[in-house]
């Protein structure tokens, strides 16, 4: 918002130019910025950039301007990165913002990049302009050169324009890379000739795939020397291992891959077999290096259908890739899955692979994903796999998230472990957690939003694995160290939790435990629902561990059974628990002569 004092500048810059019967161009307005921004009349400055943006300018002529006066263009980066006025900065990075955008329309502009692709074979001092233009141009010029270089017709340029493309750098090898899919040999060899005099370690992988894959011993001869000219070493490696290496660069962002920053959007390039040529899709910045590990990963599986680790870190990047909230790209089509359906149908070896990568980078997202399903899909062993030395399900309980530590723990748990490990009790003690703590808090840097059903959905999840580890009585998990949480959880307000907590309470040989299942079938205030579900609990619990309970609770219990004013279905939940304690006959007599008639 501008204050008064700025309002009042704009204000006066327009009646000015009314005044005056002239309409102020951009040229003089932009200017005029310059000027009274240098003779620090910072209100009239703001006035006349005000009345440049609003006329919404050209962003090729307003980086024309720009460009013709570069110490203006200085004082323009001066007043954005030193500011002194914020509402003159804030004007000033609009500007900028401007200016930026018609250096990316002029670099980017087909027109102009086929013209200096022409005018490579002009005059000597024609050739070394156009071949800097390109070079600004990066990717872009890429498809117009393979485009040229194809073309029988333009033989005669053929010299100058494979000259020329090596020369883009850096930034022409997304686009060499995909285009080694073309079935014309003559172009297929510039390409790899190209990519081995930019001599970067990028393009590695693409030449050893050529040299482990290609038919034709020409280009194969190509690829290698391309590689020697790189990195002789990777010669040694083979081109699976290599495109594994340029995943991970991707995965961690290696600031050398990313891509140009005059864009709010960054560029897929694919091959299209039936135009021959290159095409690109455009996709968000902030899954573009997520979206390359995949790629880089679906290579390395074409060139070794066995290099497994492929396809953890092509799941970690899948997870990590939705994980930005924004819809995958157009590519991948309507129809695509999403990372957990690939995830649950991979295996536990791979799963395993991407948890320990998750884990190590203690991204949340990914964790709790991969959880989610070797929970679905492992078995006891798959789930205590070794990746290396680590096991990364079970480092997983000790996640900062809770929701990676409770899905973890219920995985673990779901599986019936029969042999002993240490972090056993870190499975009860996160279980236990998950339904003591139904609040809806959100933990900082969580995977998902915690919400109220999210932590109601992780206290019943929790509750029946334990019910399930208290009915096959599993030899690992000690229930009783969620005793007390249990015992806490006969009192919830969720009737569902009530009535598990009392089932599982069941099993425990434990005073306190029977006595909890009690008071809860005891209690007035509880539904009948509960109630009744209680007794069965408590039957059950009898009959498994006999009578544990005090001569009050029992006397209550026979109150009801006794009383003809008790609702008759918890009547007779309460007599079939008051059976189930196998009291002594004197407990025993007094139902039966209290309703004798003799």
């Amino acid at each position: 918002m501008f204050s008064r004092k700025t309002l009042a500048a704009i204000l006066a810059v327009v009646l000015f130019g009314a005044g005056t019967g002239f309409a102020q161009t951009l040229e003089d307005n932009w200017n005029d910025f310059l000027h009274y921004t240098k003779i620090g009349r910072l209100d009239l400055a703001k006035g006349y950039a005000q009345a440049v943006l609003a006329g919404e300018p050209d962003p090729v002529q307003l980086l024309a301007l720009a460009e013709g006066n570069r110490p203006g263009y200085v004082l323009l980066l001066k007043v954005i990165e030193t500011p002194h006025d914020p509402e003159l900065a804030e004007l000033g990075r609009k500007l900028l913002a401007v200016i930026e955008q018609g250096r990316f329309i002029r670099r980017t502009d087909p027109k102009i990049i086929v013209e200096e692709i022409k005018r490579l074979s002009g005059t000597q001092r024609g050739r070394l302009a156009a071949v800097r233009r390109l070079k600004n141009a990066g990717e872009y010029a890429v498809m117009y050169m393979l485009d040229a270089i194809a073309d029988t017709a333009r033989k005669d340029e053929l010299p100058n324009i494979v000259w020329a493309l090596p020369q883009v750098g850096r930034d022409a090898i997304r686009p060499l890379a995909a285009a080694l899919q073309t079935d014309n040999v003559a172009v297929k060899s510039e390409i790899i000739i190209a990519l081995g005099k930019i001599r970067y370690p990028q393009a590695l992988a693409y030449l050893k795939y050529v040299l482990e894959k290609d038919d034709l011993p020409q280009l194969r001869g190509l690829a290698e020397e391309g590689i020697k000219q790189i990195d002789p070493a990777a010669l040694q490696l083979s081109a699976a291992e290599l495109f594994y290496q340029l995943a991970e660069n991707y995965y961690y962002h290696s600031e050398s891959l990313q891509p140009a920053e005059d864009a709010n959007f960054a560029n897929i390039w694919f091959w299209d077999p039936n135009g021959r040529r290159l095409i690109r899709e455009k996709v968000d910045k902030s899954y573009f290096n997520e979206l390359m590990v995949m790629r880089a990963c679906e290579w390395a599986l074409k060139a070794d259908v066995e290099f497994g680790r492929a396809i953890g870190l092509w799941l970690a990047a899948f997870f990590k890739a939705e994980s930005t909230g924004v819809d995958m790209p157009e590519y991948f089509g309507s129809a695509h899955a999403d990372a957990t359906v690939y995830a649950t149908t991979a295996g536990p070896e791979y799963l395993h692979q991407s948890l320990a990568r998750a884990v190590k980078d203690k991204n949340a997202y990914i964790a709790l994903g991969v959880v989610e399903a070797l929970a679905a899909n492992a078995g006891e062993k798959s789930l205590l796999y070794r990746v290396g030395i680590d096991q990364p399900l079970l480092q997983a309980l000790s996640f900062d998230d809770r929701a990676v530590r409770y899905s973890a723990a219920i995985a673990i748990a779901a599986a019936g472990p029969k042999e002993d490990f240490p972090e056993a009790k870190l499975v009860v003690e996160n279980l236990a957690e998950a339904i003591s703590r139904a609040d809806s808090n959100s933990d900082a840097n969580a995977a998902t939003a915690w919400s109220q059903e999210l932590a109601d959905s992780y206290t019943v999840r929790s509750a029946m694995v334990l019910l399930k580890l208290a009915q096959t009585r599993n030899p690992v998990i000690d229930l009783s160290r969620a005793k007390e949480t249990l015992i806490n959880a006969t009192k919830d307000k969720r009737e569902q939790i009530q009535i598990l907590a009392g089932q599982i309470l069941a099993h425990l040989d434990s005073p306190d435990a029977q006595r909890a299942i009690a008071v809860m079938a005891l209690a007035e205030d509880n539904s009948m629902t509960v109630r009744v579900a209680a007794f069965e609990s408590l039957a059950n619990s009898a009959k498994l561990n006999a009578n544990l309970l005090d001569d009050a609770k029992v006397d209550a219990i026979y109150s009801l059974v006794s009383s003809l004013q008790t609702d008759p279905q918890l009547r007779s939940a309460a007599a079939t628990a008051y059976g189930s304690l196998n009291l002594p006959s004197r407990k025993v007599k007094n139902l039966i002569l209290d309703q004798a008639k003799s």
